[in-house]
């Protein structure tokens, strides 16, 4: 059972930073053409004087989707949960955060997987 806890937490901590590396190319290379279909709500005139402030955001997305990787590639089980812990625990923090200031969604999108995922960490 415990096996299959901790391998559901490592599928789950790949799906997180799949999703991050997503966002940051996104944010980072398409921020005027998939990011206008993607965020729908943001005034289209706004894309490309917004273009570098993206492109930060989706660097820091970046360096979540780093360290998620990182924890999957620590071969000490202690360290491998303490550093998924914490790049998971950013994510929620993250997607609070985003929910009560830009879009409730983004808990749904962002937060609930990277909670789903935490749970798990914390219960292998």
């Amino acid at each position: 059972m415990e096996e299959t806890i901790g391998m559901l937490a490592k599928i789950l901590i790949g799906l997180v930073a799949i999703e991050h590396l997503y966002i940051l190319w996104i944010e980072m290379f398409a921020w005027e053409t998939l990011g206008k279909k993607t965020f729908r709500s943001f005034p289209e005139y706004l894309f490309k004087p917004t273009k570098a402030l993206a492109a930060n955001q989706g660097l820091y997305n970046g360096f979540l989707a780093a360290g998620l990787i990182w924890s999957l590639l620590i071969s000490n089980p202690e360290w491998q949960k303490n550093v998924a812990v914490f790049f998971l625990a950013c994510v929620v923090t993250a997607a609070i955060y985003g929910a009560l200031t830009a879009s409730k969604s983004i808990f749904i999108k962002q937060g609930l997987p990277a909670l789903a995922a935490l749970i798990f960490v914390l219960l292998s």
